[in-house]
């Protein structure tokens, strides 16, 4: 900080003024007598803590804030500091830096005022910049400009960092992208401008207190004060946030709705709905944002959720694939990496969690080897989901083409990291952290086995349209633009007595050219895994999606909806992609009415 850089200059300045040296002892007296002061500081320590406490807060939110944008698809600088940035759950951490930043500007605001020291870095002192003064000067006047630059920036990113938590996006995303990025330039040049100003002596000296010559009347126990000041207004943040965090009633009502994303039934008036603004995903028109609106009810027995999000497109495309010359080819460049933004289903997925933890229940563990080097490592490089608690958070993820349509919603949990199979550990199999799903059985599978990483070439495919001209019927209108609707009577998938098993004969008689999608559906769900009903339906730019469960399940993969005990909800919506979804990190509370 500039006001640890000027304390040598200060005082090296009074020694050269006997006069200004009589005047400040008058002014401390005159404070002594007065009773406004205990004992003056003979040391600037308290502006070394709340310099170094700043530092370190700055240095944490910086740089995990920099490993949650090097998650985005495009993002040239971020990916190029991977190699030195943290790994693992740092959601939580970025937004403890970021009150800590709070209680630090409170705390440092009422120091330099308790301390008479609030004059040591008036912008009055940049004026020497452009006088005909020693070089020394120059500096020192730099690094007050350096102390007020540090100030818009924290500043900047203190304010759009409040409106990404609230869910606002768009522009501010950039912003404050970049400024964290100037942040990051900013240590580099603070550091060198103290040297400039003197030598390695003064670039040392941030680790030891320097005697003050005092300027102002000194206050009691300024360091102290400014302390408590700091935890009380960062209490009043956190208390804030708390307070106005959104509430979701489940309403008790009679009845039930038909799941048909229709919410054409006068139950669903009587729910208040919470609306959620999610954000830096990717596509929904290009701004990776969707306004997801949820309402729930019960009738004592059932609970009913209906989820309204934006999404310009209907995508039913999941990973189709066309015939080529030398055989069938998935239709995505990033398959392999299990990171599709292009030809996918539309999905959305909530999850439940006993715990208000930041940044969707805490359990997003970012970063290309977040677990033990044991373990597999994310084929996309991008994390993985697990809880490191061994808890369990319930996951509902609706998927348009495996199941979706057909009105089943997936029963799936986040846990432990699993133990990988040996396909897994070889990376002939996707090994998912603590993701998975519910005991039992769903009604997709894929119709190609696993291909590598680096897939280029043709995928060995499982089964064959017996007609191929009426696969072809039922896909309706074929787009290779991925940001063009399906048509509203397409379907995506085939079903087990609409197949055969792959033989060249049968390969034989498909032309090249012909397009065939990837999911195969066939017997029925059972177990846990098929708790969940579903029906869902896309109009005017609008999935409506409305789900059906029993309040209590008895899985300990499940959360139950009990009155007068509360969960909390995350919701994530998915634009034609696979991994790739919005987000919001404030959870909402659920309440459970009798």
């Amino acid at each position: 900080m500039a006001d640890i850089v000027h304390a040598r200059d200060d005082l090296a300045a009074n020694n050269r003024n006997s006069s200004k040296t009589a005047s400040n002892s008058r002014v401390e007296a005159e404070a002594a007598a007065a009773g406004r002061q205990d004992q003056p500081p003979r040391t600037d320590v308290g502006t070394l803590t709340l310099h170094w406490v700043t530092a370190v807060a700055f240095i944490i939110s910086l740089f995990t804030g920099i490993r949650i944008a090097a998650d985005a698809l495009n993002a040239p600088v971020s990916h190029w500091l991977n190699p030195i940035l943290p790994q693992g759950e740092i959601w939580t951490w970025h937004f403890l830096a970021g009150l800590a930043l709070f209680f630090c500007a409170a705390a440092y605001l009422i120091y330099m005022r308790r301390s008479g020291l609030a004059n040591r870095n008036a912008l009055k002192k940049t004026r020497v910049v452009v006088m005909p003064v020693a070089s020394r000067m120059r500096f020192g006047a730099l690094n007050v400009l350096l102390h007020w630059a540090a100030y818009l920036i924290i500043t900047i990113m203190t304010v759009t960092g409040i409106f990404l938590y609230l869910g606002y996006g768009g522009w501010l995303v950039q912003v404050h992208s970049y400024t964290a990025f100037v942040g990051l330039s900013y240590i580099f040049i603070h550091a060198v401008a103290h040297y400039l100003y003197g030598g390695w002596w003064q670039v040392l000296r941030v680790f030891r207190p320097a005697r003050l010559a005092l300027t102002q009347a000194v206050r009691p126990k300024p360091l102290l004060i400014a302390a408590g000041v700091g935890v009380v207004v960062t209490a009043a943040v956190a208390a804030t946030d708390w307070a106005t965090r959104d509430t979701l009633v489940v309403t008790k009502v009679e009845g039930e709705p038909k799941l048909d994303g229709v919410l054409d039934e006068a139950l669903w008036n009587k729910a208040q709905p919470v609306t959620i603004r999610t954000q830096q995903g990717e596509n929904f028109g290009g701004s990776g944002e969707s306004t997801i609106e949820v309402r729930a009810v019960h009738n004592g027995e059932n609970v009913f959720f209906a989820v309204k999000w934006t999404d310009p497109t209907r995508s039913l495309r999941r990973l189709p694939m066309i015939k080529k010359e030398d055989g069938w080819h998935v239709i995505d460049s990033r398959a392999g990496r299990m990171d599709v933004v292009d030809f996918y289903e539309d999905k959305l997925a909530i999850i439940f969690s006993d715990k208000p933890a930041l940044g969707g229940a805490g359990v997003s563990n970012l970063g290309p080897a977040p677990l033990p080097s044991e373990k597999p490592k994310p084929l996309n490089e991008r994390g993985f989901h697990f809880t490191t608690d061994g808890s369990f958070v319930d996951m509902w993820q609706w998927k348009a083409s495996r199941g979706g349509s057909l009105g089943r919603v997936d029963d799936q949990f986040i846990g432990p990291p699993y133990d990988p199979s040996k396909d897994e550990q070889a990376y002939k199999a996707r090994y998912q952290g603590g993701y998975w799903n519910d005991p039992g059985r769903a009604i997709y599978s894929y119709n190609y086995k696993f291909f590598p990483k680096d897939y280029q070439g043709p995928v060995e495919v499982l089964k064959l349209p017996k007609d191929w001209k009426k696969t072809q019927d039922q896909l309706g209108r074929v787009s290779f633009d991925p940001n063009v609707s399906d048509d509203e009577n397409g379907r995506w998938n085939m079903f087990e007595d609409e197949v055969e098993p792959y033989s060249k004969e049968a390969d034989a008689k498909i032309p090249v050219g012909t397009v065939m999608p990837g999911v195969l559906i066939s017997g029925k769900y059972e177990g846990d895994r098929g708790d969940l009903l579903g029906g869902a339906r896309w109009k005017d730019g609008y999935w409506t999606l409305e789900i059906a469960r029993k309040m209590k399940t008895g899985s300990k993969y499940d959360k139950d909806f009990i009155a007068g005990k509360d969960i909390y909800m995350w919701v994530a919506a998915f634009d034609h992609v696979q991994t790739r979804h919005t987000r919001h990190p404030r959870p909402v509370r659920i309440v459970t009415q009798e």
